[in-house]
């Protein structure tokens, strides 16, 4: 239902553009991503909700822009400036009618993700 792409390696510095496609879902409200690195809890990363409001995580804010294009059925992350510390698996997740767009690492669906590692 949901699949990413656009993951890979990058110097520190450098920018990465995830992409999601979703696939077979309906009234989607609510659509995020989160990430995780080995031993480290899920991180929220941003949201964006059916209007197209947006939130993002403290340690992303002037540097990842999530957008969407509802006629391909895609979600984007555009990632600029990476750091080291975003190293991690980046999932894509998407909530339907009755779930809250708050965090995207609550929402009901999720890929399988996609790994973006950033080298110092």
């Amino acid at each position: 239902q949901l699949m990413e792409s656009g993951g890979g390696s990058v110097q520190a510095g450098g920018s990465l553009r995830l992409s999601c496609a979703t696939y077979m879902l309906t009234d989607i409200r609510c659509m995020g991503w989160y990430r995780q690195s080995p031993g480290k809890d899920r991180e929220g990363v941003a949201t964006i909700d059916r209007d197209g409001s947006t939130t993002y995580a403290d340690s992303v804010k002037g540097r990842f822009a999530i957008s969407k294009d509802n006629a391909k059925n895609t979600l984007y992350l555009q990632m600029n400036s990476l750091k080291p510390e975003d190293t991690a698996m980046y999932y894509c997740a998407a909530g339907v009618r009755g779930d809250p767009c708050i965090a995207a690492t609550d929402l009901r669906y999720r890929g399988q993700g996609t790994q973006v590692t950033v080298s110092s």
